[in-house]
Formats: structure tokens, sequence, C-alpha cells
């Protein structure tokens, strides 16, 4: 059995101590004063938006930090830390390998002020489970399987039992699923077609949202981890990188969630207005090959085509450094999911060893390799217009596999219609982003093997199935990461998504206006955890950034 981790409430511990700590009346008046001053609201911020997700209907769009400013969850802040805060769970106690018991709170309202109950939870799991797919199920439905949910007789604790172990529930499942409203969600009939404004019980209530133009969040000032520092967020949508960081230098803006580029660092660093922060989003810029085609589903083909790129290259040239090399493969490093012994270095001389054995020759003299067939070998790599970096990057590409003999040229798209061509498989390979959910999670590496992004689960992949198998029987996290472990070793020597580089996440924003950011793990630091009151802050796996200046 697990230890039951009780969540404390620390706003009104902290300004205990504040008091017990003033020696006189002066002094007490003083800390009153100080602590009134530090949690008066900010009447407005606004943060550029990069992308429109729709109005946080999470079955048609996703953007996860900008929905957890509406839902919350279980457990907090996210799975990408060793162990998450209770939050709308009191707490969770593993009662044996496959079933926990979870103790919701009392008094949560939701946004349109029905109470929150046990009743929302199991409802939601459900939904999720039983319903059409969205980015959240699987962890209900497959990776893991809970088969049975129940409320006990005293209408708060909530019963999960899974068709096999699930030592991670509460780290992993409690912590990502975002919990839905009964009585609002049991009359949807068809989710993908709803378009009303999200309701959850987070810290910010959804008020307008225009689509193409901007989102509205207004503080919930009655919100049960403390009252937001900030009444009311504006979100204009800046698809556009240059636009961005000219409204936020023209002040249009006073944060963006576009990290800034390398070659921008310098236009912020020189303004004494704004400082820079370094964070961990726990993403990756992959270099993705198309499994299901030859000749990419020849797994030595994709060892050779992951051997021919000097990642670092790219990190010292595209990047100037702002990057790491993704030379320890995939998934990202910083997880505490992630095997510390992974690599996938750069080796072209093992590479032409390898192509050469498959019989990939240049017999015409043309400096590129023909297929074993003869016939003439030409790889597409597709990237969105929309991210210049990128696009160089797979430029930079096409000059690296040249030493190795591929012929290799970049096909710029328009986002919506690179987006349909991954969707549909469209490809031979592609330069994209996959961010924290891919590459932090473990419990989605599995079911990326079983879902058709790493791998469909109707292709044989023998020793990955075997391995997938010991890791369902596994009933403790230390052993599922060690048979994780070697998973992570079996996929990197012949990836199907490549780690080009693993980005330094720098945000830019305006300190004159607000500067009470915290880093959130896989959330950069425009996050939920950035607009609640200090005590809060500390009672999660939130940290404040690196301030660069």
């Amino acid at each position: 059995m697990k230890n039951v981790r009780k969540w404390v409430a620390l706003p009104a511990l902290a300004l205990t101590l504040t008091l017990a700590a003033c020696s006189d009346n002066d002094e007490k008046e003083q800390a009153d004063a100080t602590d009134e001053a530090s949690t008066e609201q900010l009447d407005n911020l606004t943060i550029g938006l990069s992308s429109d997700v729709g109005p946080l209907n999470i079955y048609t769009g996703n953007l996860d930090w900008l929905t957890d400013m509406v839902y919350d969850k279980l457990f907090s802040p996210s799975p990408y830390v060793d162990e998450p805060t209770p939050w709308l769970a009191e707490s969770a106690t593993q009662i044996d390998d496959d079933t926990w018991e979870v103790v919701v709170r009392d008094g949560i309202t939701w946004h349109d002020g029905e109470a929150f109950t046990a009743e929302d939870v199991k409802f939601t799991y459900e939904y999720y489970r039983d319903g059409p797919a969205n980015r959240h199920t699987h962890h209900v439905s497959e990776v893991p399987q809970i088969d049975e949910i129940n409320i006990g007789e005293d209408g708060k604790t909530v019963t999960f039992e899974c068709a096999y172990a699930c030592p991670s529930l509460q780290t992993i499942t409690f912590a990502d699923l975002p919990i839905l409203p009964e009585h609002i969600w049991s009359n949807v009939e068809n989710p993908r077609k709803y378009t009303d404004l999200a309701i959850g019980t987070g810290p910010f209530k959804l008020t307008e949202y225009v689509a193409d133009q901007h989102y509205i969040l207004e503080a919930n000032n009655d919100y049960f981890m403390g009252e937001p520092s900030v009444a009311k967020l504006t979100l204009p949508i800046i698809a556009d990188p240059s636009a961005m960081f000219n409204a936020l230098k023209s002040g249009q803006i006073d944060v963006s969630s576009r990290t800034v580029p390398a070659e921008l660092v310098s236009t912020f660093t020189s303004s004494g207005e704004f400082k820079l922060a370094e964070a961990s989003n726990l993403s990756i810029v992959q270099f993705g090959l198309n499994y299901q085609k030859a000749p990419f589903n020849n797994e030595q083909f994709r060892q050779a085509m992951s051997l021919s790129i000097d990642r670092q290259a790219i990190v010292d040239t595209i990047l100037l450094g702002q990057g790491q090399a993704g030379d320890k493969g995939y998934p990202h490093p910083a997880s505490p999911w992630t095997s510390p012994e992974l690599s996938t270095p750069y080796d072209t001389a093992q590479a032409i060893a390898i192509l050469d054995e498959l019989g990939y020759s240049d017999a015409n003299g043309d400096g590129f390799r023909e297929t074993p067939e003869g016939d003439e070998l030409n790889i597409s790599i597709k990237v969105s217009s929309a991210e210049p970096i990128y696009v160089r990057a797979a430029e930079m590409m096409v000059e690296q596999y040249k030493q190795v003999g591929l012929k290799l040229f970049v096909e710029t798209l328009d986002p919506t219609t690179f987006a349909a061509h991954n969707s549909e498989k469209n490809f031979d390979t592609y330069v994209s982003l996959i961010g924290p959910h891919g590459v932090a999670d473990p419990d989605q590496f599995i079911m990326s093997h079983r879902s058709g992004y790493l791998w469909a689960k109707e292709m044989p992949y023998p020793a990955m199935d075997t391995l997938i198998e010991q890791w369902m029987a596994a009933s403790t996290i230390e052993d599922r990461k060690l048979i994780s472990f070697d998973m992570q070793k079996l996929y990197n020597e012949q990836p199907t998504a490549v780690a080009l580089y693993y980005p330094k996440e720098v945000y830019a924003y305006n300190a004159e206006k607000y500067d009470g950011y915290v880093e959130s793990l896989g959330y950069g630091i425009v996050n939920k955890f950035s607009f609640l009151p200090e005590e809060t802050k500390q009672a999660v796996s939130a940290t404040q950034p690196v301030i660069v200046k």
C-alpha cells in the first residue's frame, strides 16, 4: 500500500508563520501591509498566443497550459514530475496492484456555480473511457485500462479498478486528465461538435473567444487554491513569429507564449523593461520517418538515417547554441521517466556501412544512391512554412545526407496542408515539434506504439510487444521504469522519429507589468501557477525560472 499524501492549506499556514515572526505591533502592521500589497490583483495582463485551439473543447483542440487555466485535475501539475500534489483530490491510496481509492475535495464549485462532486470524477473517467478518443482518453481506456469506477457510501471516495496492474495511476493518470462537469457534458452526444465555452473549476473562467482573434479569461476569485493575482488575461492570437515579437517590443502584449529564437535574444536583453526566463518545456524537434512505407519500413535503414545527422551542428548553426543536441534520443532526457543511458550518436561511417549492406549504391555515378532495385531515391522532408527554424534545420540535413549518398529535398507547406499530410501519413519524412505529453509521459510512450504515431499495433514488432507485455505485468513503478528503459533503448536503435534537438526555451516578458512567473516543468512560465498566490506556488512542483536578465 502506498502512503497517502495529504494536501495542507499552505496559504493559511504561511500567513500564521509571518504573523508569529513579528515581535511588536509595528512589525505586525508592516507585515500585514506587505502581505496586502503582494496580493493586490493586477487588472489585466496581455499574453500573445501563437495558435487558435478553439473554445477549449479538449476533443477538438489542445494546448495543455491554456486548458489548465480553466480545468483542474485530481493531482497537479502534471505527469512530468516525480510526485504530483493533490488538487481536486484530497488524497489517493493504492489498495492493491490494480485498485486505487481517491477522496475528492469538498467545497469546490464549477464556474457556473454548480457544486463539484465525486460524481463529476466518475462521469469524466467513464466518458473518456467509453466515448470518442481525445488526447487524454488512453489513460483510462487502454494504457492504463480502468474497468470499474465506483463511489463509496460517503459520497466522496471514488474507487478505480484496473484491468491490469496500475502502479502509476496517481502519478500519471490522475495528474493528466482534466475533470469535466457532468451536468453539462452528460448532455453532449457528439463532443467533437460541442462549441460552447469551456466550464471548469480552474483559477480562470473563459468568458470570451473569437476565432482567430483572441481569448478572454477572467479570474475565478473564489478559487479553492487562492484568488488569482491577475483579474483578467487577454490572449490575442498572433500566429506569425515576427509579428508576435514586434507586438511584445511595442508593448501590445506583456508576455509571449512563443519562445524567443536565438537571434532575437539580444533585442530583449538590451531593454531594461524586459526579462528573459529559461524553462524546460520537455519538447523535442523531431525528424519523423514514415515507417509504413519503403525504405523507412526497414529498421536498419532508419538506423542509418539517425546515424547520418550531425545534431550538434544543427544546434550550433541554426539555433546559435540555444538548445541541446538530440543525441540522447527519445523520450526527453529531462523527464523523470527517461533512461539516463540513452545515446543516438552521429556516425557517418557506420551509416555508410549499413546502406552498403542493404544494397543502396550509386550505380550511375551521380553521387547519390539508388534503391537495391536500381530506382532513383528522392526523399522529401515536409516542413510547415510557419516554422522557419525547422525549415533551416531541414535544409541543413539535406547537406548532411549528401555525405552518405542520400538525396533529400525540402518541401515547405502551409500549416494547414502540413497538418493534413501528417494526419494522412502522406509524407516520406517531416520536421515538427512534439510536446511533453508525447516525450515525457511514460504511459504515452507505450500508447504511441499502439496508436499509429511511433508505431501501429496491427504491424508486427515482436521485440517491442514482448517488452510491453512485461511492462503491463509489472506491479511497481520501479519495475516499470526499468522495462521502459529497455523499450527506449530498443526504440532509439531503430527510431521512427529521430530527436534532432531539445529546444532551450527562453521566454521574454515585460517585468515592469508583471514579474510573478514561475516555471512548471513542461509548461514553461505561462501557466496557471504563475498567477496563483505565492504560497500555492510553493505547494506544487513549480519553481522560479532562471532569469537571464
